[in-house]
């Protein structure tokens, strides 16, 4: 009986089906064979998933409301109700990787049409995707008593910066990344940085390949020449400041959700030749385990774990001057961020400690990061900031320990002043900022910076790391000096933004006792143009 029943109704099933499919077929064949194509596409309007850059330390909270938020807009009558989209900040500096730049919108009915779509987003067929873009800029830049030299030499120069690079993804399983950079300087009255010039080379060059789809997420692994850029950039950073930017070489795992994101990585850095095919430094590895979780939008919470195995050799003449900092060391970094706003209060804690061995010598070091803001409901849009960095030093080398903090990879001006005498290393750093939009497409930042030496036996140590001024005995006082920076953006249209800048660092008691007469200052002026 129950097999007659299931006879019977399959029957009418297939009976019920076939005059379905017969009345769609004669009422439009077409539609029939175009749902069944539709339905064999890919969905490429997530594709690729991008990593958004996490809120840095001074982050702030921007306008919101009608106004001109180009100086284009302006001169045509464009009134905006609201901000419009972009995948590029509002401003010259842009420390997120060209390959987590967000063009998806692209597919999205009703966006606002732009030149250079065309490149975007170019769909080969149902499951490749192709997109190329890339990055102008030019800067001049005026220093007085340059790098704290004792002669008191000024210099003046011009960097110019170029980049291209092309996006190949085949559906979400696979990905070719390839960037070119040309950096190149122009007149300068000292011997340029290193981070100056790179002519013609690879910023990345990678391949990601998909490992799994979770729940709520997705696992890709990524073999080759990337940048890194995690939490704060206080650590690890593609240094957008610098005319070559810091790439890494490696290989890096990735998991995202909504509300976790994993990394872990092993990579070596890149060392930059100006005229020959860059190469990793074979003498230094650096692994790390990242974990982000997001508990509701606007708030983070960072926990990592960092190693950098350092096998450069340092000289017997520096050891014996305590001067162990680039070389020589495994040191390990445990810490953890929490950041995010309440309305218009914002906040920022975060916290490393290192361990290790550095030249024989046992390393036990610190940092602390934190500071409050909040975004004031008033003419042009202040936000405040107040904050205290703070990373330990060492007075005695020959103790047996090392209590230098390594900063490691970091953006080291972003918080620590633009004339990058001072680095995260052996400084109490007492700062604010205040950030205004007199219109929205007009952005005006100051900071102050009050510094001093953690330990005033210890080196005083720049935005790159290197040892520049000491005095062994403590007796040149600890204060190092203040610095003012201020800051001009100009947005001139979606792809183009001026930025004028002005530092000055009033020497304090350790700095006019180490180099009497120094008052060093820096002007700039950039140019930059994305697409």
């Amino acid at each position: 009986m129950k097999i007659t029943k299931l006879l019977f109704l399959s029957m009418v099933g297939m009976s019920l089906a076939s005059q379905v499919f017969a009345t769609q077929n004669t009422t439009n064949p077409a539609t029939s064979s175009a749902n069944t194509a539709e339905s064999n596409m890919f969905d490429m309007s997530k594709v690729p998933p991008v990593t958004p850059m996490p809120r840095p330390g001074l982050f702030g909270i921007g306008p919101s409301g009608s106004g001109y938020y180009s100086v284009w807009d302006m001169l045509t009558g464009n009134k905006r109700e609201k901000p419009p989209h972009s995948p590029y900040a509002r401003f010259a500096l842009l420390p997120t990787s060209a390959f987590d730049i967000d063009f998806r919108y692209l597919d999205t009915p009703g966006y606002e049409p732009d030149i250079f779509d065309p490149v975007k987003r170019m769909h080969l067929g149902d499951d490749w995707l192709l997109s190329f873009g890339g990055s102008f800029w030019y800067r001049h830049v005026r220093e007085t008593d340059s790098r704290l030299n004792a002669a008191g030499t000024n210099n003046s120069f011009n960097l110019v910066r170029t980049r291209v690079h092309a996006d190949l993804w085949y559906r979400d399983q696979v990905r070719l990344f390839a960037e070119l950079i040309d950096a190149r300087s122009f007149s300068p009255d000292l011997a340029p940085l290193a981070t100056d010039r790179n002519h013609t080379d690879m910023l990345n060059l990678f391949a990601d390949i998909k490992l799994a789809n979770t729940k709520d997420g997705h696992a890709y692994l990524r073999v080759g020449r990337q940048e890194l850029l995690y939490g704060s950039q206080r650590l690890i950073a593609p240094l957008d400041w610098a005319n070559t930017r810091r790439t890494f070489q490696g290989v890096k795992t990735f998991w995202r959700t909504s509300k976790f994101d994993v990394d872990a990585f092993w990579v070596r850095p890149m060392e930059t030749e100006k005229g020959n095919f860059d190469n990793w430094d074979t003498q230094r590895n650096f692994f790390g385990l990242w974990g982000t979780y997001k508990p509701k939008q606007g708030h983070l919470a960072d926990f990592y774990y960092l190693s950098l195995d350092d096998d450069r050799n340092v000289s017997a003449t520096n050891v014996a001057q305590g001067n162990i900092m680039r070389g020589d060391s495994i040191v390990h970094t445990l810490g953890s961020r929490l950041i995010g706003n309440f309305d218009r209060f914002l906040y920022e804690f975060e916290g490393m400690y290192q361990f290790g061995e550095r030249s024989n010598l046992n390393v036990s070091a610190f940092a602390v990061a934190t500071g409050v803001g909040y975004n004031f409901a008033l003419p042009m849009n202040p936000n405040v900031w107040i904050r205290y960095d703070f990373a330990s030093g060492d007075g005695n080398p020959q103790d047996g320990n090392s209590n230098t903090f390594n900063h490691l990879f970091p953006f080291g001006h972003y918080y620590l002043g633009f004339l990058d005498r001072v680095g995260r290393q052996n400084i109490h750093d007492i700062n604010a900022q205040v950030t205004l939009h007199p219109q929205p497409w007009f952005t005006f930042i100051a900071q102050y910076h009050r510094y001093y030496l953690a330990n005033k036996r210890d080196f005083l140590y720049n935005a790159g790391g290197a040892a520049t001024l000491r005095d062994i005995t403590g007796q040149s006082g600890s204060h190092v000096g203040d610095e003012i920076d201020i800051r001009l953006n100009f947005h001139l249209s979606r792809h183009n933004d001026i930025l004028v800048g002005y530092s000055k660092l009033f020497a304090g008691n350790f700095m006019k006792n180490q180099r009497p007469g120094i008052a060093p200052d820096l002007f700039y002026v950039q140019y930059n143009f994305r697409f």
